[in-house]
């Protein structure tokens, strides 16, 4: 296979609705939640990613895809912009210290089977203090970041751009690079949901983890099989819904916040033939073959029905069902608070889909009030 084929693959897949596909579809094979993704994990060789050589593989892997980039006429000039090198930093750190922790997780899963402590376990009349053991050591990597900021700061030129010109709008308009993965979520709802509430509900649980988490195991120290279920959680939360958007961002969107593969021209008159339209206006003018009702509890009440029973049905039924015992074990406050973040943070794929697939818009629309409002599904 020639350089040119390879390029037009990696073009095709790139295609946030393939990447994003093959991602959700594979991540439960990488990071098993259950027995039975375990069996398969184990049976396919995945579980060699989390190996010496998986790193090496890996990190080959980013670097091909880079060095290839870099002598490619197109994406050499989005990789090599001054504000997507944190971007290239941040997806080698990202792969290694993943792999490090999965590594480090599988070595004490497999200790613990054997009968012996983890490899973090200290004796607990060991202690460690804070002052001046602990500082000491913060502040040396402390002036060890000030350097490399230094060093980078000299090395890569990143000069402040010209005096904005209101008749001459930058192609693509990009926020930096922390932001881009919230940009990428305001192609799916509206503003003051992917910029003010879902930005909430992170930091929020994040906070809220360890006033929810009741297992014990796996405190201090790393092991994946005794907490499987909230790694995979967690990761998907992380890499999949955040760290991928800002990739697709950073890499995939071009000019008019078009899909371009990294090796694509950038067709400033690129179309795409788009017509988003609202839930409301395909029940009642496709599906119905009738005119907007004028009351607006009328026209929206199934986006209010589909909200109430995901947000409101759905966690009793989970609760009666197939995670009864997880509400009992969690007692009720916890298992509310759980399903609420669990929901919000699996609306965001489900609102992905229903964009790309029907070009649905929103699933409440109410600009009479000035705004449109969209609930998270």
């Amino acid at each position: 296979m020639n350089l040119v084929a390879i390029k037009s693959a990696i073009d095709a897949l790139s295609a946030p609705t393939i990447s994003f596909t093959i991602l959700t579809v594979i991540f439960p094979f990488i990071f098993p939640p259950s027995d039975w993704f375990e069996k398969i994990h184990r049976k396919s060789g995945l579980w060699r990613t989390w190996t010496k050589s998986g790193c090496i593989i890996g990190m080959v892997l980013i670097t091909a895809f880079f060095v290839i980039g870099y002598f490619d006429p197109y994406f050499n000039k989005t990789l090599t912009k001054a504000d997507n090198f944190p971007i290239v930093l941040m997806i080698y750190s990202m792969w290694f210290l993943i792999w490090l922790g999965m590594y480090k997780a599988y070595r004490n899963d497999a200790r613990i089977e054997q009968g012996l402590k983890p490899e973090e376990y200290n004796d607990p009349d060991d202690k460690v203090l804070v002052w001046p053991d602990l500082v000491y050591i913060e502040f040396i990597c402390l002036i060890l970041f000030q350097v490399f900021l230094i060093v980078w700061s000299i090395l890569v030129a990143a000069p402040i751009e010209e005096p904005a010109n209101p008749a001459a709008t930058p192609n693509p308009s990009k926020a930096p690079w922390y932001f881009l993965g919230l940009q990428e979520m305001l192609v799916y709802y509206d503003p003051w949901i992917a910029g003010v509430l879902l930005p909430t509900f992170i930091i929020v649980g994040l906070m809220a983890i360890p006033y929810m988490d009741i297992n014990k195991k796996g405190d201090g120290y790393y092991s994946f099989k005794e907490r499987r279920v909230g790694i995979f959680i967690f990761m998907y939360g992380w890499v999949v819904l955040w760290l991928f958007l800002i990739i697709i961002g950073t890499f995939f969107r071009g000019p008019n916040w078009n899909f371009f593969g990294p090796f694509e021209y950038w067709d400033t008159h690129k179309v795409e033939a788009l017509t988003n339209v609202n839930l409301s206006e395909i029940l009642w003018v496709k599906w119905l073959s009738q005119g907007m009702p004028s009351n607006i509890l009328v026209r929206e009440s199934l986006g209010f029905v589909l909200t109430g029973l995901y947000l409101f049905v759905l966690p009793v039924v989970l609760a009666k069902t197939v995670l009864k015992d997880m509400y009992e074990a969690y007692g009720p406050t916890r298992f509310v608070s759980l399903m609420t973040f669990g929901l919000v943070m699996l609306a965001l794929p489900i609102k992905m889909y229903l964009r790309w697939i029907f070009n649905l818009q929103y699933i409440i629309a109410i600009p009479e009030v000035y705004c449109i409002i969209l609930l998270p599904l």
